[in-house]
């Protein structure tokens, strides 16, 4: 019988695979995997498990069950050339004497962005770039766009009814949704740096916005609200994650709440006005990109979404839209001031997918060039 062989695609296909592993762990890092290839097999491989940790390169190299030498890595992510957490992981590929390094895409960073490969072929190693490209640059969305504009990835999710509703006109939301979408919301929330929710969010529906249904750890939490009208009994203010929880608000903030929630625990941000007199979100995503957090999911409510979809600061929007018809309601987005077709929101890619009796569109906000 013919021997099966395998291709460069095939092995990359693992390696994306394995940085799968690392989702929700690595930021400020990207998930990367490896796998080392000798003879048409794999004898190495690993991924990127923890922000600090060894990378994925070093990690496949010391699963490797045989010398290394002459053999062929597959990484998803360019190798890094400088020194953070780790050394240069283009020392140890030089070192152990790896005959050729197949790359997914270059590593945006100004620190490598090229240099690793270029450190390769200049010590005799055969580089091959832009294997499955567009996969392995997918697998780091949250990344790419955070080092090269120092901002978090914007998520917005909200669930609806068939005809466009989040609740009814008497404000009754719980739930819309499926046990199925519900659980996929925690996953959402388990994989990204913060959730987001304006004071109006908290007032109606007094959510804990942790993770439940899934195991994960908990996100960061974000209150916006621009007069500080959250109440003091709020469930984010009284549970153990206290010290997760961000109060953004601005100078109209009553200096003695101000004093009271601070001594609960959680943090008050006091943030520039947008022209409105309300927390500006765009100065909020800049001092969340100084924190070094690469994404955040946004869950609502109508302002907080209108407003950021206005200011173009979205990137994604996730939609579980539940079989179900109440007719009059409430809307999850405003008045964007958009009077023709041909100016509506537009998305440079989407796609759906079925959870218990939801359908769920996810989809990535087309940019202006």
């Amino acid at each position: 019988m013919k021997k099966k062989t395998f291709d460069d695609n095939y092995f990359m296909r693992a390696a994306i695979h394995l940085a799968r592993k690392g989702i929700g762990k690595t930021s400020p890092n990207p998930m990367v995997g490896a796998v080392i290839v000798a003879n048409g097999e794999i004898i190495g491989q690993g991924y990127h498990q923890r922000y600090g940790d060894y990378h994925a390169e070093i990690n496949a190299i010391k699963d490797a069950k045989n010398n290394v030498k002459a053999s062929t890595l597959y990484i998803t992510l360019e190798p890094c050339c400088h020194y953070g957490k780790t050394p240069p992981c283009v020392e140890t590929i030089i070192k152990k004497k790896i005959k050729r390094v197949v790359v997914g895409t270059l590593d945006p960073n100004p620190k490598v962005n090229g240099k690793g490969i270029k450190t390769l072929r200049s010590n005799g190693i055969k580089v091959d770039v832009g294997i499955l490209e567009s996969k392995c640059r997918e697998l780091n969305e949250y990344y790419f766009k955070f080092v090269k504009s120092g901002m978090p990835y914007v998520t917005i999710k909200y669930a609806q009814t068939l005809d466009g509703r989040i609740a009814t006109k008497t404000g009754d939301s719980q739930w819309i949704s499926s046990e199925a979408s519900l659980r996929y919301v925690h996953y959402l929330r388990s994989i990204n740096g913060c959730i987001m929710v304006g004071v109006g969010t908290v007032t109606t529906d007094d959510p804990k916005l942790t993770v439940r249904h899934v195991k994960g750890r908990n996100p960061l939490r974000i209150i916006v609200d621009s007069k500080l009208r959250i109440p003091i009994k709020s469930s984010v203010l009284k549970d153990n994650n206290l010290h997760r929880t961000i109060i953004a608000t601005t100078s109209k903030a009553p200096s003695g709440k101000v004093t009271a929630i601070k001594n609960l625990g959680a943090e008050i941000l006091v943030m520039k006005k947008d022209r409105n007199g309300k927390v500006s979100l765009a100065d909020l995503l800049k001092e969340l990109g100084k924190r070094e957090i690469m994404s955040v999911l946004v869950e609502g409510g109508t302002d907080i979404i209108t407003s950021l979809l206005k200011a173009n600061l979205v990137d994604k929007m996730i939609i579980p839209i539940a079989p179900r018809i109440i007719g009059k309601g409430l809307e999850a987005i405003g008045d964007l001031n958009i009077n023709k077709i041909n100016k509506a929101i537009k998305f440079s890619s989407f796609k759906t997918m079925r959870k218990g009796d939801d359908f769920i569109f996810e989809g990535t906000i087309l940019k202006d060039a």
